[in-house]
């Protein structure tokens, strides 16, 4: 795949069809990493819509998930991870 500078913020249009269908700008696929198959989501906000890439959505989601409860758990630096883990695997011996 080909490498492609496009700038931070530009504006783009795409046109309606009959079923609602759009082609989505090959700029903006680039920019959210979009390949053929690729899923997106759309998240509605006070009248605005951003179309973001499904699998990194879901990941920051995720990740956002998982630190609020590592904080919750007071497992927020990689030390305490490990010792976390050493102590799991060590439950069973």
């Amino acid at each position: 795949m080909m490498a492609v500078n496009v700038p931070d913020t530009f504006i783009d249009n795409a046109k309606v069809m009959a079923k609602g269908q759009v082609t989505i700008p090959k700029d903006v696929r680039n920019v959210l990493g979009l390949d053929s198959g690729s899923r997106v989501t759309f998240i509605v906000e006070n009248g605005s819509v951003r179309m973001v890439n499904s699998a990194i959505y879901a990941m920051q989601m995720l990740q956002n998930e998982m630190s609020d409860e590592a904080e919750r758990t007071g497992l927020v630096t990689d030390e305490a991870v490990n010792n976390l883990v050493k102590d799991i695997r060590s439950e069973g011996e």
